[in-house]
């Protein structure tokens, strides 16, 4: 062994050796394919800076960009049942929530976070579609009732974010029973006269759609997210019927009137701030109105200074006394 060995060769090596290149530094726009560099991807926020399409955004992410300063606090959601029914189909239903909760590193498929929007408190709870789907199990019941009552103790509105596939099968009944739970939650949102805004992302479908996610007081949509109840193939073998161009998504359901908006994702805070303000202001009229009430309103005509009757004439005095004893008489006739 020499220096040309141990020096030279390793340093030539290097000059010529292939750099490994992480695989995660370029995506491909599913949309237009267009190859998007990760750093500009996340500046647009999961956004294609080519053709506008919309992808999925993790739920951290999008609270960070909902929340005035992308400051907020998160609230901590209750602990669940785990595997009520023992499901178990090629594999154990325990396992797939460990590997989800790997993946994602986070409890469940929903995230809790309070703060300002525009200067107005809100609620929002956001899915994680990387969570099995986004899929509605007791868990994420639990966080919608959660944040609506987080709502109502900070007198705040409430915003849901969904993003899921619908009820999750592996907790059967229960998982069902998690529509007419929630819809009680977003009523007692409603009695307490808080606004209920939605934001629906792509996708939007199943218990979701047929629960709390379409009986806000808005429904904002992002663009192109579908949203509907069954899917599209399921609707053409029942029918038998070709569907229309566009059918479950958000440009379509707004022109049928389920949609109020659709807006792109860098302009939902500032269409959210100007929402909520017009929405709170009822919410600060009820406040103002439990304060003391004002002082008594003064007489139409205040008592005159001694001063200003000293200068009265006795012509201007006898003519006011005629006309009072004229005004007392007519009122007494």
């Amino acid at each position: 062994m020499n220096w040309l060995t141990n020096y030279v060769r390793p340093k030539i090596r290097a000059l010529y050796a292939r750099k490994e290149v992480p695989d995660n530094l370029w995506h491909k726009c599913p949309s237009c394919e267009a190859m998007l560099f990760h750093r500009d991807l996340e500046d647009n926020l999961n956004v294609c800076q080519h053709c506008g399409f919309h992808m999925r955004l993790d739920p951290i992410k999008r609270l960070a960009s909902m929340f005035d300063e992308g400051d907020y606090q998160s609230v901590e959601l209750p602990k669940s049942v785990v595997d009520p029914l023992k499901f178990r189909d090629q594999k154990r239903y325990t396992d797939r929530l460990k590997e989800a909760q790997t993946k994602t590193g986070r409890h469940d498929a929903i995230v809790v976070g309070s703060g300002l929007i525009g200067g107005q408190p809100a609620v929002v709870a956001a899915f994680d579609f990387g969570f099995m789907g986004g899929s509605m199990g007791i868990a994420v019941g639990e966080g919608i009732l959660a944040a609506a009552r987080t709502a109502i103790a900070q007198k705040a509105a409430l915003i849901v974010v969904p993003a899921s596939g619908g009820a999750r099968m592996q907790e059967g009944i229960l998982s069902l029973m998690q529509m007419p739970r929630t819809t009680i939650a977003v009523e007692m949102v409603k009695e307490a006269g808080l606004p209920y805004i939605v934001v629906l992302t792509d996708p939007t479908t199943g218990g979701v759609t047929a629960s709390f996610a379409m009986i806000g007081d808005i429904h904002i949509a992002e663009k192109g997210a579908q949203i509907g109840f069954a899917g599209a193939r399921v609707i053409e073998s029942t029918i038998r019927e070709t569907l229309p161009e566009g059918f479950q998504r958000s440009e379509y359901l707004q022109e049928h009137g389920m949609v109020d908006m659709v807006v792109h994702r860098r302009d939902l805070r500032p269409t959210l701030s100007r929402v909520l303000t017009l929405l709170m202001q009822p919410v600060l009229a009820v406040a103002t109105e439990a304060l003391p009430a004002a002082p008594a309103a003064v007489q139409a005509e205040e008592p005159r200074s001694q001063a200003e009757a000293a200068d009265e004439t006795p012509a201007q005095a006898g003519a006011e006394r005629a006309g009072a004893e004229r005004t007392g008489s007519e009122q007494a006739a």
